[in-house]
């Protein structure tokens, strides 16, 4: 198990103002997080904001490779549906998760004494949201740099590959400068922070239909 270093550790800063983290420090730690999980098994011995990010990174970590065994023409009929229960609860965990982030933002926000200005606009999207992509990035980034590095691959595959990697590079800088605004901003009041609630479905035995029947019938 390895743990989230501490030079990303919330700080605490003198101008009630400062997001706890930076963009650029969330980016750099899902980063590396990605390439040690992929020799260690994921986990962190983090607190607060930063636990919380690990969680949901861990989560979609074990999602993408969930997913990547569904895929495979070699897995059996009765592997698929094992895998596919695990997606269904490692998603849920992972939507809990991202609310989870913001939660404790609107927290920080209050024990700051930071209310957003009267008429302030929300953004369509959570910094939770925000990361929760950044996340997925750092995943795709980890794995189309293995396409490129592979040996025993095309070099028009590698090519295409690396030409892949620098859109997503870009994308990476374009997410990392809009996570930086909207924290700066709803620290700074311009932006109220509304957690977004997905309330899923899929997995409340009271909520999905073929649960609940099942249930009814198995009791009948």
């Amino acid at each position: 198990m390895t743990h989230c270093s501490s030079h990303c550790a919330c700080r605490q800063s003198a101008d009630p103002t400062t997001p706890p983290l930076p963009a650029g420090e969330i980016d750099a730690l899902l980063e590396r997080l990605v390439a040690e999980w992929h020799v260690v098994d994921p986990g962190h011995h983090s607190a607060e904001l930063e636990a919380r990010i690990c969680d949901l990174h861990k989560f979609n970590f074990q999602l993408w490779h969930e997913e990547d065994i569904a895929r495979s023409p070699e897995v059996t009929d009765a592997r698929i549906a094992e895998v596919k229960r695990n997606i269904d609860r490692f998603n849920q965990a992972r939507n809990d998760a991202i609310e989870k982030v913001d939660d404790w933002l609107v927290s920080e926000l209050a024990r700051r004494g930071i209310e957003p200005r009267a008429g302030a606009a929300a953004a369509t999207e959570t910094p939770g949201s925000a990361i929760d992509r950044i996340s997925i990035l750092e995943l795709r980034r980890f794995h189309m740099r293995e396409q490129i590095d592979r040996a025993d691959a095309t070099q028009e595959h590698r090519e295409k590959a690396a030409t892949r990697m620098a859109v997503l590079d870009a994308q990476r800088g374009h997410l990392v400068a809009a996570l930086d605004q909207l924290l700066a901003e709803i620290f700074q009041g311009q932006r109220p922070l509304r957690v977004f609630r997905m309330m899923k479905m899929y997995n409340d035995p009271t909520m999905n239909p073929y649960l609940y029947k099942a249930r009814g019938q198995a009791a009948a």
